[in-house]
């Protein structure tokens, strides 16, 4: 009876690790800000990137592998909070609830403003920014742009480049033939950044 009692008590630890990993090398500061419950954090989380090194990351999902540097230039805030989150594991598991003609788009389905992840955006507009497909940016509710919520545009923003801001904050750079695969029973399995 101990043994099985040892044996559930260490798969539960296993498994609260591999949902939440620690994370590790150039991203071990990058922590979220104190958790009020899963998937809810008192505010965003502090700038643990290098503003002037790139970045990158790989999405792997259901379908297959998306890839995507970041705009750290444009849009530091927005990309710190996307690295944080990922590498802290918050994406994986997540659904990609909405999937329409010209986008994919993931991220906490409970992030309304005040939902998941607790907090919301500033917005980070950038001049002449070009909407393009592989585009990705944050989702954006009355309350502002989501702290958690991002999609990826499949084809050109419908009737020209938006006027308000939705913070586009990566491209993909391969992968988007598994864009354009997407549906809403696909998940994130993992997303990998990597620095430089």
């Amino acid at each position: 009876m101990l043994v099985l009692i040892v044996l559930t008590v260490a798969a539960g630890v296993g498994l609260a690790w591999a949902a939440n990993p620690t994370p590790a090398g150039p991203f071990a500061k990058c922590k979220t800000a104190p958790q009020l419950a899963p998937r809810l954090y008192k505010a965003p989380p502090a700038t643990c990137i290098d503003l002037n090194k790139p970045y990158s990351a790989t999405i792997l999902t259901t379908k297959g592998s998306i890839t995507v540097i970041f705009l750290v230039g444009a849009t530091p805030v927005t990309v710190n909070n996307f690295i944080v989150l990922a590498v802290n594991g918050y994406f994986a598991g997540q659904r990609f609830f909405q999937v329409a003609d010209w986008y994919a788009q993931s991220g906490d389905p409970t992030n309304s403003g005040r939902g998941s992840p607790g907090y919301g955006l500033a917005d980070e507009p950038a001049p002449n920014d070009s909407w393009a497909p592989g585009s990705v940016g944050m989702a954006r509710f009355p309350s502002g742009v989501s702290g958690s919520q991002f999609f990826i545009t499949k084809s050109a923003w419908p009737g020209g480049n938006p006027t308000t801001a939705y913070n586009h904050f990566a491209t993909v750079t391969l992968g988007f033939d598994v864009v354009g695969q997407l549906a809403t029973d696909d998940r994130i399995l993992r997303v990998d950044v990597k620095k430089g």
